[in-house]
């Protein structure tokens, strides 16, 4: 049998299930993934190898009409995995109708590659609308392929995944067979870290947060890390502190197990907290932090 590989970029609006969709594809926890919208602010790959093929799944951010320069950098990486797909996963749910966020769907409808269309959350409707909503879906991809999935409980995924195996192009792996992310081990410490923020503050504090990893360095069993979270406003960098520094030491702390578990070694982790205004809306500090500007 040929061997097969190709990219699976999933897209679709925030908060319908992507990340978790990914995760569960995978067989790995690459992505965060928290119920609030926003979560996913990077293209993030996760491959999955076995002998007869190799599956190059892309997360990406939720689709939004873009407030500040953040936004409209997240928005690229979900128009950039309309271009270089080999399959195209649209996840949607049981909420979501297909006239949110038309200029987009337009351009899915113009993509020239397999495209399935994933239903999720169909565990929280019944029969009568789930059908409904599978006609809906058929008559804005009519040449797409429908699935009502839940990926919290993985109902229809197994199905989904053997699906993605059969459209597959025939071609070599383009990544080593060991490799499960192009991210660097940093990379998964800032997200850990900002998934613990998503989960812990409320409000704009979230949105506004951006993690860096001044130190990542392994000696025998101990991985020691450095990271900085910074904020927009000194009023941002108390909450994130709190009183006495309770809730910045919860973070750290919630942080440092996640990470032990990732990367199965003891951690030794620092946090400390800065002010960058307005870092958002600036081409330079976006550019610092390793978004890579148009």
């Amino acid at each position: 049998m040929a061997h097969k590989a190709g990219f699976v970029n999933i897209v679709g609006n925030p908060n319908v299930g992507k990340s978790t969709l990914m995760n569960l594809l995978v067989g790995e926890r690459i992505s965060i993934a928290t119920f609030k919208a926003q979560t996913t602010r990077h293209r993030i790959m996760g491959i999955l190898n076995t002998p007869e093929m190799q599956i190059c799944f892309s997360d990406t951010p939720g689709v939004l009409k873009p407030n500040y320069r953040l936004q409209e950098q997240m928005l690229q990486f979900s128009e950039g995995a309309l271009q270089d797909a080999d399959v195209l996963l649209y996840v949607t749910d049981m909420v979501e109708t297909p006239d949110k966020n038309g200029d987009f769907l337009a351009k899915v409808q113009g993509v020239r590659v397999p495209l399935l269309v994933l239903i999720n959350k169909i565990d929280l409707s019944d029969q009568k609308s789930l059908t409904q909503k599978v006609e809906e879906w058929h008559q804005a991809f009519p040449t797409a392929e429908i699935f009502p999935i839940s990926a919290l409980h993985r109902f229809n995924v197994d199905n989904v995944l053997r699906r993605i195996q059969e459209l597959l192009p025939e071609s070599p792996a383009y990544f080593d067979k060991d490799q499960w992310t192009d991210k660097p081990a940093r990379f998964f410490v800032t997200e850990i870290i900002r998934e613990k923020i998503l989960l812990y503050y409320d409000k704009e504090i979230p949105y506004s947060v951006e993690v860096v990893v001044e130190q990542f360095k392994e000696t025998g069993k101990i991985i020691h890390i450095n990271a900085v979270i910074y904020v927009e406003r000194d009023s941002q960098k108390g909450i994130i502190i709190g009183r006495q520094g309770v809730a910045l030491k919860k973070v750290s702390t919630e942080a440092r197990r996640t990470l032990e578990k990732f990367f199965d070694k003891n951690i030794y982790l620092e946090v400390f907290v800065k002010v960058d205004k307005d870092w958002r809306s600036s081409e330079r500090a976006m550019k610092a932090f390793g978004y890579k500007l148009d």
